[in-house]
């Protein structure tokens, strides 16, 4: 077996590994793994960190689908690190990069992966956590919302997601209006470029200042950003005619119902905004980490709670719960 990066930096030998294991409905049990080894093509990256998706509090939560316990890491697929070994096949990259890992077992040490899934950070960026993916997701997102100056925005849902849509927006000339249910997360929103914010409690009430704000057009571009049924029938309401509604929250709770006679009588195009090809993971990528290093976004204030990875249940809590000033967490591996 050969030496890892850091095994060559200490004289040790390491043959395992921590890793997160679900073990059972809101159960997360830390285990000594074996330390993976890359295959043809593959790269190994020793974690610095992982961004905890919304999108895992649902397989943590226990659904019926679920089956545990988990293999050592899964879930974790918003990870960074330093490249530890490489496949001699693999051109490009070396040991000691700094890179975004867009893995799925990065809740470990250690994880594995295809080169094309690695993008090597710039020197600016060094030491500062940066879960690549979500900043990924949002910039294919932006893209695929087609937003033009001048246009009324609308954002619903401000987490980390939303608050980078609304810079994103802005800087395109846009006039951002956010909604959402966490009044303080309306300064996050307005500290990141809305133009107008609207707490997400009484439905006609935000409909009506909507169409207050947009002398009864409505929105041309409507993004729901929380992957609830609620916010899904607000959109339909607040955008215009042949407006564009892109679906940017991850629906894995449950069937959802649409007023398909709203839709047709609008004519609204309906964009489901998840990207699942690697080439479009890349580039948002890509796109994110030279937006980030110009300084024309920042992510600083919205990773607010940092965790080491035995503490990821009390981080997947957190982000059900998305208690006063949270954001996203993450957890650390020293």
């Amino acid at each position: 077996m050969e030496l890892t990066l850091s095994e060559k930096q200490t004289g040790v030998r390491a043959e395992t590994m921590k890793a997160a294991v679900l073990t059972g409905p809101r159960r997360v049990a830390l285990v000594d793994a074996p330390i993976p080894v890359p295959g043809s093509g593959q790269v190994r990256v020793r974690m610095e960190g992982c961004g905890v998706c919304a999108s895992n509090v649902v397989p943590w939560q226990g659904p019926e689908w679920m089956e545990y316990p988990t293999a050592p890491g899964a879930l974790g697929h918003e990870g960074w690190g330093v490249v530890d070994s490489v496949s001699p096949d693999v051109e490009g990259l070396e040991v000691g990069d700094r890179v975004v890992a867009l893995f799925q077992n990065s809740y470990a040490e250690y994880d594995v992966g295809d080169a094309e899934a690695v993008i090597r950070l710039p020197e600016s960026l060094a030491a500062r956590p940066f879960p690549g993916e979500p900043i990924g997701c949002a910039m294919n997102i932006f893209r695929r919302s087609d937003i033009r100056a001048g246009q009324r925005v609308a954002i619903i849902g401000i987490g980390f997601l939303g608050a980078v849509l609304a810079r994103l927006a802005t800087l395109s000339g846009a006039e951002v209006i956010a909604i959402t249910r966490r009044r303080w997360a309306l300064d996050i929103a307005r500290s990141h470029g809305a133009w107008e914010t609207i707490p997400m409690e009484d439905h006609a009430e935000i409909v009506q200042r909507v169409a207050e704000l947009t002398g009864g057009a409505f929105c041309e571009r409507v993004i729901e950003a929380t992957g609830k049924q609620w916010p899904l029938d607000l959109a339909s309401e607040i955008a215009g005619e042949r407006a564009k509604l892109i679906v940017a929250g991850y629906h894995q709770d449950g069937p959802r119902t649409v007023n398909m006679q709203q839709w047709n009588w609008k004519g609204i195009d309906v964009v489901n905004a998840h990207e699942r090809q690697l080439a479009q993971y890349r580039q948002g990528v890509v796109d994110g980490i030279r937006m980030i290093e110009d300084g024309a976004v920042s992510i600083d204030d919205l990773l607010t709670h940092r965790l080491p990875l035995a503490r990821l249940g009390e981080a997947l809590e957190l982000t059900q719960d998305r208690p006063e000033g949270f954001m996203k967490a993450m957890v650390t591996f020293p």
